[in-house]
């Protein structure tokens, strides 16, 4: 068989900026270097050739994360407190997202999130529910579980679904212990600030956890909301929502 001839004159590294740029170059070598391999006849000569350009290409890779950006600078670090605060105060924005299994936990920890919050909203998006009633402590204590296997680094914080902790401040104290017992979560979320929640709130914080607010759009309370409104839009309903 006669020798065949595979040109990788045309090929050009990319800036290690253009990632995406980058793994189109590394698909085309990859494609070069198999045919090369495929060929019995080929000789070796050929394929050292190609190897230079390989190396050179995965080496101008960044070690990004999957989402594009840079990891954190101390990625077995855990968020807490206190780097939130001197992100705030150093004017740092702070990124947050909600997940519910260990695929989207694993995700999240290597793309370098602050904060993980574990939503009761996976009544909705995970169990098929029209609303996040529905869904138990049991339930929810499940997936905080599952998403603290998957993510090291963020700030754990899970809510605590409706009937777990309006009765009084003793139930929101037990509900958020359990929470972070038996959920691995380092922090809670609980919805409104009437005066009510705000005593539980303050009793879990004396309790030694720290609590997330929610005001404006509470899903919980969506009985007397009387569906998934905007709120905020007149001057009552913003007052009501700031104070």
């Amino acid at each position: 068989m006669a020798e065949q001839h595979v040109s990788l004159k045309r090929v050009q590294v990319a800036q290690p900026k253009h990632l995406f740029k980058q793994t189109q170059l590394l698909v085309t070598l990859t494609q070069h270097y198999s045919r090369i391999l495929n060929n019995s006849n080929m000789s070796f000569s050929r394929i050292n050739r190609a190897r230079p350009l390989l190396v050179r290409c995965m080496s101008n890779i960044p070690e990004n994360s999957v989402y594009g950006g840079p990891k954190p600078q101390n990625p077995n670090q855990r968020v807490t407190l206190t780097h939130l605060r001197q992100k705030h105060k150093n004017g740092e924005p702070i990124t947050m997202v909600t997940a519910y299994d260990y695929p989207s936990a694993v995700h999240l920890d290597s793309a370098g999130i602050d904060i993980c919050l574990v939503g009761d909203s996976a009544a909705m998006v995970v169990h098929g529910h029209d609303t996040t009633l529905p869904i138990t402590l049991e339930e929810m204590l499940v997936h905080c579980r599952a998403v603290a296997r998957g993510a090291k680094r963020p700030l754990l914080v899970g809510d605590l679904p409706f009937g777990t902790y309006e009765s009084s401040t003793n139930q929101a104290v037990d509900t958020a212990v359990r929470i972070l017992k038996e959920g691995g979560m380092d922090a809670i979320k609980l919805e409104g600030g009437s005066p009510s929640r705000i005593t539980a709130a303050r009793g879990i914080v004396e309790a030694g956890i720290a609590v997330m607010g929610h005001v404006g759009l509470t899903p919980q309370a969506i009985s007397v909301l009387g569906g998934f409104r905007p709120q905020g839009k007149n001057v009552t309903s913003a007052v009501k929502v700031f104070i």
